[in-house]
């Protein structure tokens, strides 16, 4: 599994890592300020963006392309931050090894195993066909009555792309039969020996992915953990106050 990436900046090794059904270019406005201070490595996951499609899913298997990754880029110790999925990769890295990583940040998500959170927006995408489609707009009409928020519709047709092979019609880039069929995978929560490093959790304040009852969860792995919380936002905390989130972020990244 040889990962789709981009490089920015200098410096110390940062690595972004989104969440499902993004892609390396959810983090990009992130990769931007972050890279005037680090060397940023933005990552497409296995089955998502322009990285390669495989028929497992889990975060052993991620943990393995990360490592993998980090051999051909030759980075003995980065520091990591991951939104939702992206941060379930993070932490297990870190948890399975800590000598790989220098400080950690985990975007609103907890080391938990989670309830479906996803299962009207399987029943939407799984409902059409993309090759039968002649536009975008047609996507999103159909898939309005199972999700009927505009933004994440808009967020998850970004996955939506024109077919190369001259018969018309869309495909998409995400591979969605796999998500679906490893879902659980993805849901699982994270163990392992405590992680000792520094470790920042950023929760949206309006997001009910990190609740009181996961804080003895969080302690328990992260026992250096701190908890900053951005008001007035949900699960898409980085793109819905993104100077903010940079700030804590850097704050923390930057400490002594």
């Amino acid at each position: 599994m040889n990962l789709h990436f981009r490089k920015d900046g200098e410096g110390e090794p940062l690595l972004l890592i989104h969440g499902l059904f993004g892609s390396l270019e959810n983090l990009g406005y992130l990769a931007k300020q972050f890279s005037a201070h680090f060397t940023v490595y933005s990552l497409d996951m296995r089955n998502h963006g322009r990285s390669p499609h495989q028929d497992l899913m889990s975060y052993e298997l991620m943990v393995g392309d990360l490592l993998r990754f980090m051999e051909q880029q030759q980075l003995q110790r980065v520091n990591l931050l991951g939104h939702s999925m992206g941060g379930k990769v993070a932490m297990q890295l870190a948890l399975s090894h800590p000598e790989r990583v220098s400080r950690l940040i985990v975007a609103d998500i907890a080391p938990v195993t989670y309830e479906d959170h996803h299962r009207d927006i399987f029943k939407g995408l799984l409902s059409f066909d993309p090759a039968t489609l002649t536009s975008r707009a047609e996507a999103d009409r159909l898939l309005a009555p199972f999700v009927h928020e505009l933004a994440v519709r808009s967020f998850l047709l970004k996955n939506l792309v024109r077919r190369s092979d001259g018969l018309g019609g869309f495909g998409w880039r995400v591979n969605l039969p796999v998500l679906h069929g490893q879902y659980q995978n993805i849901m699982r929560g994270q163990q392992g020996t405590p992680f000792e490093g520094p470790t920042l959790f950023i929760k949206g304040g309006n997001s009910d992915y990190i609740l009181p009852r996961h804080r003895d969860r969080v302690a328990k792995l992260f026992p250096h953990a701190e908890l900053k919380v951005i008001s007035g936002t949900g699960h898409w905390l980085h793109a819905e106050k993104p100077d903010l989130f940079c700030t804590l972020s850097l704050r923390f990244l930057q400490a002594g």
